[in-house]
């Protein structure tokens, strides 16, 4: 991928790309499978397409899905003292709360720990299946996909499990603390949020959805503009 910073080809038509760290442009040329795109200045990947990869985020969305709603319902710890104990889900805790001043509080975790990577998972798959099938993309694709990377710093699925974690340390030293599945649920959120991050490339997204004939404002694009 060559610098093109400031400079656009009217001749050729070629779209500028710019770095997310250092902001830097270059000239989009198009990858081969297997190729990685560098800036120039900061190093940083621009693009790295690879096979499958729309296969492997489709389920990996489909796992985050089934790992967040599971982890609503199982019990999520279970603390006992004394022969007494008491387990609890985050749905359980949603429900002790749900007339109280807290509540305000529960529903702001749920929506972000819980809501936003169900919602996140479900727009990569509206915008990548019919991708991976082969199929043009829906018409709103690109809003979706673009909402999704909007909603990435918001999933809070990970600062979740690392509180939680520090909470748990401080708790065990008064009571004996059992995890549940949805602790462990989390946990492999975390490996599967990860191992999406690692196959996802945007700038191969952005190209799909534009090579299918859609503008990234999701219009069907007229011949001739």
């Amino acid at each position: 991928m060559n610098s093109g910073a400031g400079e656009y080809d009217l001749k050729t038509g070629e779209g500028l790309l710019g770095c997310p760290r250092c902001d830097a442009l270059h000239v989009e040329e198009e990858l081969d499978i297997g190729e990685t795109a560098r800036c120039i200045r900061c190093g940083s990947v621009l693009g790295k397409p690879r096979s499958g990869a729309f296969v492997q985020i489709i389920a990996l969305s489909f796992t985050s899905v089934v790992l967040l709603v599971g982890a609503i319902f199982f019990p999520f710890l279970e603390i006992s003292r004394m022969g007494f104990g008491n387990a609890t889900s985050l749905f359980g805790v949603a429900l002790a709360f749900a007339e109280g001043a807290l509540l305000p509080l529960v529903l702001a975790v749920l929506a972000l720990v819980v809501g936003l990577p169900i919602l996140r998972s479900m727009l990569l798959l509206y915008t990548l299946v019919p991708l991976a099938q082969g199929r043009p993309p829906h018409r709103h694709a690109a809003d979706a996909f673009r909402i999704s990377e909007e909603l990435r710093p918001w999933s809070m699925a990970e600062i979740f499990v690392i509180g939680t974690a520090v909470a748990l340390v401080k708790v065990a030293g008064l009571a004996t603390v059992h995890l549940g599945p949805a602790f462990w649920a989390f946990c492999a959120l975390i490996l599967v949020n990860l191992a999406s991050r690692g196959f996802m490339c945007q700038t191969t997204i952005w190209d799909a959805i534009e090579d299918a004939g859609l503008h990234t404002d999701g219009r069907e694009q007229v011949p001739g503009e």
